[in-house]
């Protein structure tokens, strides 16, 4: 990289310095939402909002993040909605005043939760979608009409509520968590809006996620993988078990292909509620699919018929078993497949996937080389991300930037990814839940051998290795790199190349 990457990437740090009372995560996302902003402005027609150019905007989120990292972060949690639902019944229960499709899982929830909302948006319903976490700003975590909400809005909908969360704080053992006053904001600013419809991803499993105080008429489940163990159980029937309480009376349940246990646990959950059930292979997937420039070429067998020539610009198997996932839950929700025998309008349905973005997700950022930034944090996630890569781009040499988060299974993915890795630079994001750069590496050195491990600690350095290492390549013209391991070590790559 230039010299003036090198300064770029000082101010960066420097920019972080000044937040030294501010809880990590929020630091660094504020860091480099300045530094592109006193660079090149905002990015253009990029899915992820920047910093308000406002400076009094600016400032009023920024004490709006201060005031709400200074409450239990989302890896703290006390198992109960006994908080959650005191803020919804002081706000007047905002969540019942819109039909709902909520999502669980453990890998796609966001993904699906896009397509769901682009496939709603198309059919001409106002829409609000909550999913977490956030690759850059958390405005992202509220969308509206598919877009986040304005850093304005943000800053509104909580100075709104704020009064009501603090008279639940007074009068619960514990204070509501930051996830929890989010998950408040998301359904006041729906109820507020007013949306037609609401897609709502949980946080971290189920039946005491903060999000499950919504009655779904249409309930999703993603595919289950071990993740969260310390939490939600050891095995994938176990973890299904804590998933399936989204699944409520006389729901439509949406299931992913899912492990045998974890399939039993939900079938076993829907049939005690009286739930409907459509299984991924059985009452609707992907019937074909092709690479395609961009992304691929599908035909998706629905709950009421065939969609045939749907584009999808996102990449991988696993996009494709999201978007039927999708499809489904939307003809679900529009009553397909129970009260109508018939499908929706095929037009605009591939209107609608032609338009789906997933930032962090199998994400170009950069060609020469080629920069993918991709946010698989668990084996399951890592295998499909390292399928999809080998099937999409063919790479003649892919140089990976690892970056974890501590408690996960970073053998796991390491060996997941260690078949498609040339060499791999180990790394950290600026996370104080980023796990130490040095004890990583001596995983990777197992899996890898020492002789295709590299170590940088700083991100930056990290990118900048790896992109030289893909450059060596570049008169073959087939090198890449893939950034990995965390949403976090990817919101932090994205900023820092300048997406846009």
């Amino acid at each position: 990289m230039s010299d003036e990457s090198d300064d770029k990437f000082d101010e960066f740090d420097e920019f972080v310095a000044e937040e030294t009372d501010r809880d990590p995560d929020l630091a660094v996302i504020e860091a480099g939402s300045r530094t592109l902003r006193a660079q090149a402005g905002p990015p253009q027609g990029d899915p992820v909002p920047s910093r308000p150019l406002d400076p009094e905007v600016a400032q009023a989120l920024l004490e709006v993040e201060q005031e709400l990292s200074t409450r239990w972060g989302e890896t703290k949690l006390e198992p109960s909605v006994t908080r959650i639902s005191a803020l919804m019944d002081v706000l007047g229960e905002p969540q019942r005043a819109y039909p709902s499709i909520h999502v669980t899982g453990t890998n796609g929830k966001t993904s699906t939760s896009r397509m769901i909302e682009a496939l709603l948006n198309a059919f001409e319903l106002r829409t609000g979608r909550y999913t977490s976490p956030h690759v850059q700003s958390v405005t992202e975590r509220i969308s509206l009409d598919g877009a986040p909400i304005s850093a304005e809005r943000f800053v509104e909908t909580y100075r709104d509520i704020q009064p009501y969360v603090e008279m639940v704080d007074a009068s619960e053992d514990y204070r509501l968590s930051f996830f929890e006053v989010l998950t408040g904001m998301a359904y006041a600013a729906f109820a507020d809006a007013p949306v037609d419809a609401a897609v709502v991803e949980v946080g971290m499993g189920g039946t005491w996620d903060a999000t499950n105080v919504i009655d779904a008429s249409v309930a999703v489940v993603t595919p289950i993988s071990l993740d969260h163990t310390d939490r939600l159980g050891s095995t994938p029937g176990e973890i299904a078990a804590e998933k399936g309480g989204i699944i409520k009376q006389d729901a439509t349940v949406i299931l992913a292909q899912q492990p045998v246990d974890a399939a039993q646990v939900l079938l076993k959950k829907a049939v005690e509620v009286d739930a409907t059930v459509a299984r991924a292979g059985m009452e609707f997937g992907v019937v074909s699919r092709e690479v395609a420039v961009g992304g691929q070429q599908l035909t998706l067998r629905g709950l009421g018929g065939e969609y045939e020539g749907i584009f999808l610009p996102l990449y991988g198997a696993h996009m494709a078993q999201n978007a039927a996932v999708a499809l489904a839950a939307v003809e679900a929700f529009f009553g397909i497949g129970a009260e109508h025998a018939r499908t929706l309008d095929v037009d605009t349905v591939r209107k609608a996937f032609a338009t789906v973005t997933s930032p962090g997700r199998m994400e170009v950022v950069r060609r020469s080389p080629t920069v993918v930034l991709d946010a698989a944090h668990n084996p399951a996630g890592a295998a499909v991300t390292a399928e999809a890569i080998t099937e999409s781009f063919g790479f003649s040499r892919l140089v990976g930037v690892v970056g974890t988060s501590e408690g996960k299974d970073v053998r796991g993915v390491l060996e997941a990814f260690e078949p498609i890795f040339a060499e791999v630079v180990i790394t950290s994001n600026t996370s104080h839940r980023a796990l130490d750069a040095d004890e990583l590496a001596a995983v990777a050195v197992e899996v890898f051998g020492a002789d295709r491990v590299q170590v940088e600690p700083r991100l930056d350095d990290a990118l900048e290795a790896a992109i030289t290492l893909a450059e060596e390549e570049a008169e073959y013209g087939g090198a890449g790199v893939l950034v990995t391991g965390s949403v976090i070590t990817v919101g932090e790559a994205r900023l820092l190349l300048k997406r846009g």
